[in-house]
């Protein structure tokens, strides 16, 4: 076989592999259009964790449809830093242990592109506050651009 056509059927089947990995899981909040019933600014809802994206996103299964009914929500009290970026992945993990297996109670503060951007809490405890208490540091892109809420 042709070492060109080896490259490109190699390359073909590893972004095919990655393709997967790199879709969102968590589709109840459409990119475009309105916001679901429920998960308007001020509505209350929750669910069990389902995935952690980052160490300030997540997704909630708010109903049965697996990704259909999982809503990603962004924390607004709490901007960690980029997963790319220093203690990004650190933050990341520091939320999924917190997390792991939890039910959360969220408020919706409104949309945040295709996620719900809330204030969430586990265990009564918000979920920013239990973050800063794991030594987790701030320094997202957002940081300082919104008020926190307790």
């Amino acid at each position: 076989m042709n070492p060109r056509r080896v490259a490109l059927f190699l390359a073909g089947g590893i972004l095919a592999c990655a393709a997967p990995a790199l879709a969102d899981p968590c589709r109840a909040v459409p990119q475009k259009g309105p916001m679901p019933p429920g998960l308007a600014q001020g509505e209350r809802f929750s669910g069990p964790v389902v995935h952690v994206g980052d160490g300030d996103s997540l997704c909630l299964a708010v109903g049965p449809r697996r990704g259909a009914d999982w809503v990603e929500v962004r924390l607004a009290d709490f901007y960690a830093p980029e997963l790319k970026a220093p203690g990004g992945r650190e933050a990341r993990d520091a939320l999924k242990r917190i997390t792991a297996g939890r039910q959360l109670d969220c408020v919706s503060r409104g949309r945040s592109w295709d996620r719900v951007a809330a204030d969430c809490r586990v265990a009564g405890r918000a979920l920013g506050d239990q973050m800063r208490a794991a030594g987790v540091r701030e320094g997202g892109r957002g940081q300082g651009k919104a008020p926190r809420r307790p």
